[in-house]
């Protein structure tokens, strides 16, 4: 295991988890990951990602969802866990993300490569 993949399984445990509400999929637009949590995503091909980024979607999202959600990125996991990244429905975990944990993850992604999902 790697340094970059022990970090990863280490952030992953410290944000909380929240449940949606059903249907939404207001923060499943772009974004980029690092390329060691891409390598853990199913390969989707030039016209699956042009046709998501068109839409300002990700090539992960189908009709039922997040089809990545057990392997989803760590600013992913992010969204509705902290102020700065606001559920648009106000849906939220019962305990915010610590500040930390969250610099932490933006630390980690600025010392990466990233990679557009």
């Amino acid at each position: 295991m790697t340094r970059n993949d022990r970090t990863i399984r280490l952030l992953r445990a410290r944000i909380p988890s929240f449940e949606c509400k059903p249907g939404c999929h207001d923060c499943c637009g772009p974004v980029t990951t690092s390329s060691d949590e891409m390598a853990r995503l199913p390969v989707k091909s030039e016209a699956e990602h042009a046709a998501a980024l068109n839409e300002l979607s990700c090539p992960h999202l189908g009709e039922n969802g997040c089809e990545v959600y057990d392997e989803r990125p760590l600013i992913c996991r992010l969204f509705g866990t902290t102020p700065q990244l606001a559920c648009p429905n106000g849906c939220r975990p019962e305990r915010m993300v610590e500040p930390a944990i969250e610099q932490q993850v933006y630390l980690f992604n600025a010392n990466t490569r990233q990679v557009l999902v």
